[in-house]
């Protein structure tokens, strides 16, 4: 049997196991969608949203991408983000990178890898010129990436706080609260590194003066 097949039949036993628990699960769960969350991680595959926090179909709302950035001419992700704090109202959104990302090592090198996957890394390159003093003092390569890691997850919070999407929230329903955590692939704990209360003072450069 092809992988591909075996995933189909793995859906079909995992289908039946739920009614069996349940025999209404999927009847709600078609009737409404009402995330609090809204979750920006990581496309690795090691890092998916619902099982690393425990929760069931519903609960998050999820864009994935590589190494999770928040780009401010990324119209998937700005129509998603859109979506979940004018339609779906929800109170969190979770900025989520992982230790080991693939995206962060690969852009704190010198390595051409090609057109469209350059000019994505260069969103982390960036970070990493606007924190090369406390970068470049850390020595031990794997640290380094580490904390390129945590700053990434921070600078893209910091994306979504520029956001008129995330103003105009703030301003009329003092929502939604802003989240960067880091996932670790070794113990499978999640650290938070960054928060963004509503209503918090950014740069007045990025401020919206007429929402």
């Amino acid at each position: 049997m092809k992988r591909f097949q075996k995933l189909l039949e793995e859906n079909k036993k995992w289908a039946a196991s739920q009614v069996a628990k349940d025999p209404g699960y999927f009847k709600r769960l078609a009737k409404v969608q009402a995330p609090e969350v809204l979750w920006i991680g990581c496309s690795d595959s090691r890092v998916p949203a619902n099982q690393i926090t425990n929760t069931e179909p519903g609960e998050i709302f999820v864009h994935r991408n590589i190494a999770n950035l928040v780009i401010n001419n990324d119209v998937n992700l700005l129509s998603v983000l859109d979506f979940a704090v004018n339609t779906l109202k929800v109170k969190h959104v979770i900025v989520c990178g992982h230790y080991g990302c693939g995206g962060v090592k690969a852009a704190i090198t010198n390595h051409d890898f090609k057109a469209i996957l350059n000019m994505w890394l260069r969103s982390i390159k960036d970070v990493y010129r606007f924190h090369r003093d406390e970068i470049d003092r850390i020595t031990d390569p794997k640290k380094k990436e580490d904390r390129l890691v945590e700053l990434n997850v921070q600078e893209q919070v910091f994306n979504l706080a520029k956001t008129s999407i995330i103003q105009r929230a703030w301003q009329n329903e003092q929502r939604p609260h802003l989240h960067g955590w880091v996932y670790s692939l070794n113990n499978g704990l999640l650290k938070t590194v960054y928060e963004i209360k509503p209503g918090t003072s950014i740069d007045p450069i990025y401020e919206y003066g007429d929402l």
